[in-house]
């Protein structure tokens, strides 16, 4: 079987004009921020707690908050210097109230003693690293996984440790590395696998290692065969051709979502509720694999991330940006907004959600800040046309959504499987009568979640 193989799209999607202004562009690492601010929430699961105070001295890459509680992921500090505050903060995307920290750097950056088991560069031989990888043990590498903080980087911010831990009832038989960059104007996980490729790949045999799947892909759309050909080179280098395979995927909106993939990939249906264990895989982001790699073999936790600043700025660029930096300073590293700069929105434009003051800070979940001039669209009544019934990818009935939650019956929309949305947003994209279908759709979420 060749390394690289090519599947046809088992569902329609959309074709989007792909704006991809950062393709090619070279990750630019952003100086250290003069304060940084970390809202507590970044991952999925339970609080975690603070246990640093005002005035306290930290380092970077030191640990300042954390749980006991399995489904959670601690959060270090990005920069090295002092504690302004602890307080109640109102996150600026979720509108969610949380625990926060202020440090202000003492310019030093110094870190924390760390134990690292290899230095990487773009000559280092694959072979060597994986021979170190063999010797650590599964528990170790999952300890390691966990106590850096590492999160689902792809937005979901799902704890990588759990996901590499299924009940031993869930038989998993294939792992997905998902490179499916689908989203317009988003080339973080693009840029990471042309530059830091070698650490993607190592970062995927460590968690192929833990998982011990019979299959390994790593999909790609076909619209990046630079990135196509560059992983398939290092995987020969690294002589996993048996081990590890590339799917070329057609590049189509929301290609990049993992049920999409699932049953692109292995034609098996993630069944309405139920994840993507459920049938015997598990899913992965291209940053994700990075990150393990830095947790596992640099002993390094998750304080820095790549982030594409692009839309109406004078410089778009993948910025590699430490956690906590105020999106103010990607800006205008970027050279500042361009005329008719309106929105900033966390992401892209189809799942992203707008920012109320570019004083947020950018956070584990966050790969892009696009800056767009506002679409002044006025909502219509629905035509039943049925457009979005069509396009939805995973076969449900959005108009039905927006019925009911202006009828008050939010609850009702249980009946029609809306937790099983994936809010790519492709429904409000085709309504002829510009519905914000995904709003409503949250709104019932929000509501049936409360009660």
């Amino acid at each position: 079987m060749p390394i690289v193989i090519k599947k046809k799209s088992t569902f329609k999607g959309l074709h989007l004009p792909e704006r991809k202004y950062t393709a090619g562009v070279k990750i630019e690492e952003v100086p250290v921020p003069e304060r940084i601010l970390l809202p507590s929430q970044q991952s999925l699961g339970a609080p975690i707690s603070f246990d640093v105070k005002r005035g306290d001295t930290v380092l970077t890459g030191q640990k300042i908050a954390d749980t006991d509680k399995y489904v959670s992921a601690p959060l270090h500090s990005s920069i090295s210097g002092r504690v302004v505050k602890v307080f109640q903060y109102i996150d600026q995307i979720s509108s969610r109230l949380m625990d926060a920290v202020s440090i202000d750097s003492d310019g030093e950056d110094n870190s924390v003693e760390k134990d690292c088991l290899f230095e990487i560069s773009q000559e280092s031989d694959p072979r060597s690293i994986m021979d170190i990888i063999k010797d650590i043990t599964d528990q170790t590498i999952v300890r390691k996984i966990r106590e850096a903080g590492v999160v689902g980087l792809g937005g979901a911010t799902f704890p990588t440790h759990v996901k590499l831990s299924p009940p031993p009832s869930k038989n998993i038989d294939v792992l997905i590395l998902n490179g499916c960059e689908c989203e317009p104007y988003i080339t973080s996980d693009y840029a990471v696998m042309l530059e830091d490729g070698l650490k993607v790949l190592l970062g995927f045999y460590i968690i192929s290692k833990v998982i011990a799947p019979e299959k390994c892909y790593i999909a790609i759309e076909d619209n990046k065969e630079d990135a196509i050909e560059h992983m398939k080179d290092l995987i020969i280098k690294s002589g996993l051709e048996d081990k590890f395979k590339i799917v070329s995927l057609p590049s189509r909106y929301p290609m990049g979502a993992e049920k999409n993939l699932i049953k692109n990939i292995t034609s098996r249906t993630v069944p309405m509720g139920g994840l993507p264990m459920d049938v015997g895989v598990v899913v992965n982001n291209i940053n994700t694999s990075k990150a393990v790699y830095e947790a596992v073999i640099e002993d390094k936790p998750l304080i820095d991330k790549v982030v594409t600043v692009t839309g109406n700025v004078k410089e778009p660029k993948n910025l590699l940006v430490r956690i906590g930096t105020p999106v103010s300073e990607l800006v205008e590293i970027c050279g500042g907004l361009t005329d008719g700069s309106e929105e900033v929105i966390a992401g892209g434009p189809m799942m992203g959600n707008a920012m109320i003051s570019l004083t947020t800070p950018v956070t584990k979940g966050m790969n892009c800040v696009l800056v767009k001039s506002r679409e002044k669209m006025q909502e219509q009544s629905c035509i039943k046309c049925g457009r979005c019934v069509d396009i939805c990818p995973m076969g449900l009935m959005p108009l039905m959504y927006v019925k009911f939650v202006k009828s008050g019956m939010n609850e009702a929309c249980e009946d029609y499987y809306v937790s099983n949305c994936i809010e790519c947003g492709s429904c409000a994209y085709v309504c002829p009568s510009c519905i914000p279908i995904v709003g409503y759709i949250k709104t019932a979420k929000a509501t049936i979640s409360s009660k």
